[in-house]
């Protein structure tokens, strides 16, 4: 049975839209070629002198790059499937939008300019002799993640993290959303305090029923530093295989945070 399930859900992992980084981050155009609790997050921000917004080639140059990692695949440009528009992402209920804008990569509210990142791991290979129900698992245990960055003018960045943590608060138990016409029900929404770093920040679970039998983590991390807000969110295809939890990779959201400094 776990073997049957492993191979149907590396199958059909790709087209789940929520778990739209199961296709996403690829490899294709780089350089070379949740424990519930509440957000963390400054109530106070919104009330500090305002940052001025990123242009475009700031928002360029500040983002990941492939120097900027020890490990995995940096791409610049991300494809034009992974590249999805606002319009694209819809949800029954209008309160939960932002999460499923985090979730696919698309920014927030309105910001003044905005740039795409993606990044993929690089799995363990197993060794010999490695059964092979264990082999596969080994191959789909790679972490992938849609890095945005956006910037906004005036208190835009803090109230587009105030919206989006209101959101994780009223759609704690559940939406189904909609993206790029690909149709995934969301059971759970658990938050937890964001990562060091920013100004304010926090981090998201969404639990994703990927069949009857496996409900699996996507995970999103939003950091505001100054009037610009980075959202990371991260799948991992061993984890939409079993259900079992996964970490962010750590060092690659603070080697992101690190160039806004």
């Amino acid at each position: 049975m776990r073997t049957t399930a492993v191979r149907r859900t590396a199958l059909a992992a790709s087209a789940a839209a929520l778990a739209l980084l199961a296709t996403a981050c690829g490899g294709s155009g780089d350089e070379d070629k949740a424990d519930d609790g509440k957000g963390k997050g400054d109530s106070t921000a919104s009330a500090a002198p305002a940052a001025e917004a990123l242009t475009a080639a700031e928002l360029e140059k500040a983002g990941l790059a492939q120097a900027d990692v020890k490990s995995g695949k940096v791409a610049t440009k991300v494809a034009a499937t992974d590249d999805i528009a606002k319009d694209q992402v819809k949800t029954d209920d209008a309160a939960c939008l932002p999460l499923a804008h985090a979730q696919a990569g698309v920014a927030q509210g309105e910001p003044a300019a905005t740039v795409k990142r993606s990044w993929t791991g690089e799995p363990v290979k197993p060794s010999e002799g490695t059964d092979p129900e264990d082999a596969l698992l080994a191959s789909l245990d790679v972490d992938k993640m849609l890095i945005n960055l956006a910037s906004y003018e005036g208190d835009g960045a803090a109230q587009a993290m105030k919206g989006l943590i209101t959101a994780a608060e009223k759609c704690a138990g559940g939406f189904t959303a909609t993206v790029s016409g690909e149709k995934a029900k969301v059971v759970k929404v658990a938050t937890s305090a964001g990562p060091e770093g920013g100004d304010e920040g926090t981090a998201i679970t969404l639990t994703v029923a990927v069949d009857e039998e496996i409900k699996a983590p996507n995970k999103i991390v939003v950091v505001r530093k100054g009037a610009t807000l980075v959202s990371f969110s991260a799948v991992n295809l061993a984890a939409m295989a079993t259900g079992e939890d996964f970490e962010v990779p750590a060092d690659v959201v603070a080697a992101q945070l690190g160039k806004l400094a």
